[in-house]
């Protein structure tokens, strides 16, 4: 695969990012198929200059990618707008090896993540028709549109289709498209609408249905949640084998992965659990209450949440949390949103005031409230009160955190964080996994735990009818050192497997495990 460098233009001296490609058909210049182009975009007056490399062997772009050892890469992405979510998607497709292209408008960005990953970098607008017929849009397999604007994110989408990529995905943050999500699928084209912080409220809202869990996600249509829970030293499980859990607990669950200091585990009935760990329970949401109340550590569902921050992740939670009951507070410190969120949010008490401000925040009695939630757009202000919410005994609290380590949070003592761009991020590489896929049994949805190093992953199951796994007992098949699989979705039952169940054809399954990049149901077994 080709990389983007840095060098000098060959005219006025000037510093510039240079981005190499392989396009297929004809060079203006050259008069030839499979030419190497090499593009300078220059940083100091905005010039551009292009021209032909020789080379000894041209290599065709053909809509697959090519490496240096003439192996083929998955999939060609085309990436526009590499903010926050753009970035996180760079890095971790690019990572995948898959061929990503990355369009931006600012020079300095764009040779960023050319110098930091294996990607090209184009310059350029790109919902232009020019600037996407440049990055080979029109042999795509997939082109995310993932600009600040919901319009150009859209606008992206559709000369992309028109062009011929295969897969458009778009994110749309605007409240007000919300209810169009349908129509932007169905009449024009979009294969996924990917609204951030819509996604990021609804996991804070499950997690405070489990205010004892620090994080909760859920699998096979919201019907098996995974809890993390920290043992502590009078919880029951501390010291104990996991294959001991079933005997002394009515509740069926499942102990799917374990965060001990550094080390992450997929843990088998032998592995013994010790104080401090963290471990990611999977059940039913019925079976994980009554655990958590068997194990002694069950706090009431919240009612009374104040929420610091009232843009779109604080607006679009406020107004779920209302809507089911909740007693809401949001705090928002300019004045014409403060008016905006009284009209949109009828059920819930909007403050205009710094959610920062400690007598602000004791006035609106947290130290009365079942949660606190801190969304505003300043990470260390996210973190500092939400500190302070914890010291003063608010039961669960909840902060926004783009830019700080996960690991450093953690040891402050800050359990439970939202990043919209993490979960933006895990929606469309789900959504790739299922692209990519060439197999019988494609990735449905995908999340990422323990920081990123353990994946669970829920697989729909339609093989051949002589499929080596299909019938057979789980204990006659040899799964892969460190995965697991967490339950079975069959005809609307779930299913717990243990060695004497059977994979079946229209099962859905859900595989939790430390490897990373499963794409086909058949890569779980050795």
């Amino acid at each position: 695969m080709t990389h983007g460098r840095t060098g000098r233009s060959p005219h006025n001296g000037c510093s510039l990012l240079i981005c190499t490609y392989y396009k297929n058909g004809v060079c203006e210049k050259a008069k030839r198929f499979h030419t190497k182009i090499v593009v300078f975009h220059c940083k100091k007056c905005v010039c551009v200059l292009s021209y032909i490399a020789t080379q000894q062997e041209t290599i065709p772009y053909n809509g697959n990618a090519v490496n240096s050892t003439g192996d083929t890469v998955e999939m060609n992405i085309v990436i526009v707008g590499d903010g926050k979510v753009g970035a996180a998607l760079t890095e971790h497709l690019s990572h995948e090896g898959h061929d990503v292209v990355v369009i931006d408008k600012d020079p300095q960005v764009v040779e960023e993540m050319v110098n930091a990953y294996d990607v090209i970098g184009l310059c350029g607008n790109g919902a232009s028709y020019d600037v996407q017929i440049e990055a080979g849009v029109d042999k795509a397999r997939l082109l995310i549109a993932a600009t600040s604007s919901d319009e150009l994110n859209i606008f992206c989408c559709l000369v992309a289709k028109k062009i011929g990529a295969h897969h458009t995905i778009a994110r749309v943050r605007n409240p007000e498209y919300a209810k169009q999500l349908h129509f932007f699928k169905e009449e024009l084209g979009l294969s996924l609408v990917v609204n951030p912080e819509f996604a990021a409220a609804n996991e804070i809202a499950r997690v405070l249905r489990f205010p004892t869990a620090i994080n909760v996600e859920s699998f096979v249509g919201d019907r098996v949640d995974m809890a993390e829970i920290k043992l502590k030293s009078d919880n029951p499980l501390s010291g104990m084998c996991v294959y001991e859990i079933s005997k002394r607990f009515k509740s069926r669950v499942l102990i799917c992965a374990v965060q001990r200091g550094e080390a992450v585990y997929i843990p088998n009935g032998g592995f013994r659990l010790e104080i401090g760990d963290r471990i990611h329970i999977s059940s039913k949401r019925s079976d994980m209450v009554a655990f958590m109340k068997e194990l002694g550590i069950y706090r009431h569902r919240t009612k009374n949440v104040l929420i610091s921050g009232g843009g779109k992740m604080g607006y679009y939670l406020a107004r779920q949390l209302s809507e089911t009951g909740h007693k809401v507070k949001v705090i928002e410190i300019d004045p014409a949103r403060a008016e905006q969120l009284a009209t949109l949010l009828p059920r819930a008490t909007v403050i205009l005031g710094d959610g920062s401000d400690r007598s602000i925040l004791l006035e609106q009695g947290l130290d009365n409230q079942d949660a606190f939630v801190s969304l505003t757009t300043i990470d260390e202000e996210n973190i500092i009160t939400t500190m302070y919410a914890s010291s003063i005994g608010v039961g669960k609290t909840v902060a926004k955190v783009n830019r700080v380590s996960y690991d450093i949070l953690r040891s402050i003592g800050i359990e439970t964080t939202i990043s919209s761009k993490t979960v933006a991020a895990n929606q469309i590489i789900g959504y790739v996994r299922a692209l990519e896929n060439s197999g019988s049994s494609s990735v449905q949805t995908l999340y990422k735990l323990v920081n990123d190093r353990v994946e669970a992953l829920e697989f729909r199951i339609a093989a051949e009818e002589d499929a080596f796994y299909l019938g057979r007992m789980l204990k006659e098949l040899q799964l892969r050192d460190n995965v697991i699989i967490g339950c079975i979705l069959r005809k609307g039952k779930i299913i717990y497997p243990c060695g004497d169940d059977t994979i079946e054809n229209g099962d859905s399954v859900t595989v939790i495990t430390s490897h990373h990049g499963f794409k086909n149901f058949e890569e779980i077994f050795c």
